[in-house]
């Protein structure tokens, strides 16, 4: 066998997958009968899985031999989803129950809140002086009862401090923060994302349930109500192979 061993049995374990003649569930066959079939060691084999692990296509579970991922639903995500939250809210629903097509019944937010004072970083993005008070909310989103996505929205002290928006007991709220916002005078006009890919932490692995070798979206989303920042979202996180973004760009003359 020419070239890297392992990477022909991946790529022709990787097509297997891809075409369904390896489908979700499915056992791949133990390294050693792998490694009589293409008449290699255990080792090349382990190097080939790895490669396949790595693309987040099979995972192995302890001894029980290495399996094919379940391919997750992917989520479209609208550049226009957050006119859900605009309401009315004659149906409770957010921009995250629509896009995931889920009832308010099968929607889970779990929180945690704390003030901090902003650094650096969270400063430049709402426009105000390091060390500014700010309402910290983590938050991790589920969809009948799958953790798809955790964000972290930051909300001024000098908005929402001793009002219900930072009381976590209210979550879930219907229409979001564009809804919580709302309630307190503050209309939301202006959007702005930007979207990265990384590899997840640890810890966003862990609670969003991500395969390994599976990246993620990391997006940073501002708030603006007639020009001024009302809340930051950075980030948001959301499994690369759970999601497809898309985005409406309207293109109207220049004046």
């Amino acid at each position: 066998m020419s070239g890297h061993a392992y990477e022909h049995i991946a790529a022709e374990l990787r097509g297997a997958i891809l075409d369904g003649g390896l489908p979700p569930g499915a056992r791949l066959p133990r390294h050693a009968d792998l490694a009589r079939q293409y008449g290699v060691s255990e080792i090349v084999v382990r190097q080939a899985i790895d490669a396949l692990k790595n693309a987040g296509l099979v995972e192995t579970r302890g001894r029980g031999g290495t399996w094919v991922r379940e391919r997750p639903l992917v989520r479209r995500i609208s550049s226009q989803r957050y006119l859900a939250d605009l309401g009315p809210q004659a149906v409770r629903q957010t921009s995250f129950t629509r896009d995931q097509g889920i009832t308010w019944e099968q929607y889970r937010l779990d929180t945690a809140y704390r003030w901090i004072d902003a650094d650096e970083r969270l400063a430049g993005l709402f426009g105000v002086a390091p060390g500014t008070r700010v309402l910290e909310r983590h938050f991790v989103f589920y969809a009948a009862g799958v953790p798809s996505q955790v964000a972290r929205p930051c909300l001024l002290a000098a908005d929402v401090e001793g009002t219900p928006v930072a009381d976590p007991k209210n979550e879930p709220w219907p229409g979001g923060t564009i809804n919580q916002l709302r309630t307190l005078g503050i209309e939301v006009d202006d959007i702005t994302e930007s979207v990265a890919t990384r590899m997840p932490t640890p810890s966003e692995a862990r609670t969003l349930r991500i395969a390994q070798g599976v990246p993620v979206f990391a997006i940073t989303r501002v708030m603006y109500a007639a020009g001024r920042a009302v809340e930051v979202a950075d980030p948001i996180v959301i499994p690369g192979d759970r999601a497809i973004l898309d985005y409406r760009i309207p293109l109207r003359p220049l004046p």
